[in-house]
């Protein structure tokens, strides 16, 4: 079994409700566009938009398309679609919002033990690094208290990210060397 020869750089896409989060592999924007429509099931014939989930930022351009980092999180917006930043609703009822702790929640759970910040999921750890603090000091909670949440639960997700960019290379790393085992094996 041959070594297989990996082309493209790998991509993450997200819908604009940020419903759906897919990995793909482009060579290119128009490869990228093709594939991100394929995978979210828009017709091939709609137009897309595509731009950074983080700020906005259309890639329109092959140029600056290149220049975009391994796993960099892309949302592919319809034509009647815009980009917003991560959207924060309350639900006091529920305490659940899409699957994920209510910010109330998560915050008044921090208040009893900030220690609980090392295990929270990627989701709430940045639904708490793009909380606006401002917005929530009116519900009880100390300002000082909620940027210390904001800092921190950026630091702990930056640091998930980058030990999942780790794991990503060491499995890169483990497979291309399988590869290249089972070439040398096959020629002896």
């Amino acid at each position: 079994m041959a070594s297989e020869e990996y082309s493209g750089k790998p991509y993450k896409i997200i819908d604009s409700k940020r419903e759906h989060k897919i990995g793909i592999v482009a060579t290119s924007l128009s490869d990228f566009m093709t594939k991100a429509q394929q995978k979210l099931d828009i017709n091939e014939n709609e137009p897309i938009k595509v731009v950074l989930e983080s700020d906005g930022t259309e890639i329109d351009e092959e140029d600056y398309f290149d220049t975009l980092e391994t796993n960099t999180l892309i949302m592919i917006l319809k034509s009647d679609q815009k980009w917003s930043p991560y959207d924060i609703s309350f639900k006091f009822a529920d305490d659940q919002i899409d699957g994920t702790q209510s910010l109330n929640s998560l915050i008044r759970r921090l208040q009893n033990d900030i220690g609980q910040i090392a295990f929270l999921s990627g989701c709430d750890l940045e639904l708490l690094s793009d909380m606006d603090p401002e917005s929530l000091v009116d519900l009880a909670f100390d300002r000082s208290f909620l940027d210390q949440v904001k800092e921190a639960s950026g630091r702990f997700l930056y640091e998930k990210r980058e030990a999942q960019d780790a794991i990503n290379l060491l499995k890169l790393y483990h497979a291309s060397t399988i590869g290249q085992n089972s070439t040398k094996k096959s020629k002896v």
